[in-house]
């Protein structure tokens, strides 16, 4: 199983997976559209769409996967993987920079601008610019919340994270020594400490919402805690997903210590959801 040895840049067969998940996506808009206007069976043809997209997702990668085993990809398309991997993540990146900015102009710039002294007297007589907040409308009508501290399953959370780092890195050592045991051991390890954060996130949101009063209409606050932490959490399950397919291709015997990118690709994302974590507990949890 290594790297084709052509210089031939290998080119797949036209393929029905782009339209099947196409017409996946579109069922899952007009679901979603139905459902949320309270039409009949909108929750059924949403589902549909998602069981067509996990579909599509599992032929289509099944495909690639074959592909590779079968010793179709020569350097080069070993190097355009690389790259497009780069470029995700490099949009993931700017994703999350969007919110992390939308967070910084709220608690900068926004907030003490509806408490300064023209605007607070025209508009919101009283209100005072201290984070966490629900906002001048809430806060006046007596909205209250207890706001999400650091000190307790955030930072467990963290050292969940910061610990699947290691184990990770300590899967890729074994590959490259070609040692199997190594590299499942520390797939399995990295599984169940993703598995763990999602179980106490979920915990977290279940907590927030019945004993703390903070939900989605906790105003400013509650909005871009949920809207960092929620994308964070769900990229956690992509991750854990592809950590688990990862585990179960090494199970069946896949990658050398030669030819292993689709580790490394997952192994790549994963450090990206660790570090973006490492920043939304330091400016969402802990200066608060």
């Amino acid at each position: 199983m290594s790297l084709a040895q052509t210089d031939k840049y290998y080119l797949p067969q036209p393929s029905l997976w782009p339209i099947i998940g196409s017409v996946a996506l579109l069922l899952m808009a007009v679901g979603g559209v139905m459902t949320m206007r309270e039409i009949d069976n909108g929750g059924w043809v949403l589902l549909a769409g998602v069981a067509i997209l996990f579909y599509m997702m599992f032929g289509w990668f099944g495909e690639v996967i074959r592909d590779s085993e079968a010793g179709r990809y020569n350097k080069q398309v070993d190097a355009s993987f690389r790259w497009s991997m780069s470029w995700f993540i490099f949009s993931e990146v700017m994703f999350f920079a969007a919110f992390f900015g939308a967070l910084f102009y709220t608690r900068v710039l926004s907030v003490p601008w509806l408490a300064d002294a023209e605007t607070g007297s025209l508009l919101w007589e009283g209100f005072q610019a201290t984070w966490p907040t629900a906002g001048p409308g809430l806060t006046q009508d007596g909205f209250d919340f207890t706001p999400m501290g650091a000190w307790g399953i955030p930072a467990i959370n963290t050292l969940l994270l910061l610990s699947s780092g290691v184990t990770i890195t300590w899967a890729h050592w074994g590959l490259k020594k070609s040692n199997r045991t190594q590299l499942i051991l520390g797939l399995a390890m990295t599984v169940a400490l993703g598995v763990v954060f999602l179980g106490l996130q979920v915990y977290e949101y279940i907590h927030a919402y019945t004993e703390m009063g903070l939900t989605l209409g906790a105003g400013v606050y509650g909005a871009t805690f949920f809207m960092l932490t929620g994308f964070h959490g769900f990229h956690v399950l992509v991750g854990t997903t592809m950590l688990i397919v990862m585990l179960l291709r090494s199970i069946a015997g896949h990658f050398t210590a030669e030819h292993h990118f689709a580790f490394e690709a997952v192994s790549w994302y994963w450090h990206f959801v660790d570090v973006v974590w490492v920043i939304l507990f330091v400016v969402v949890y802990w200066l608060i």
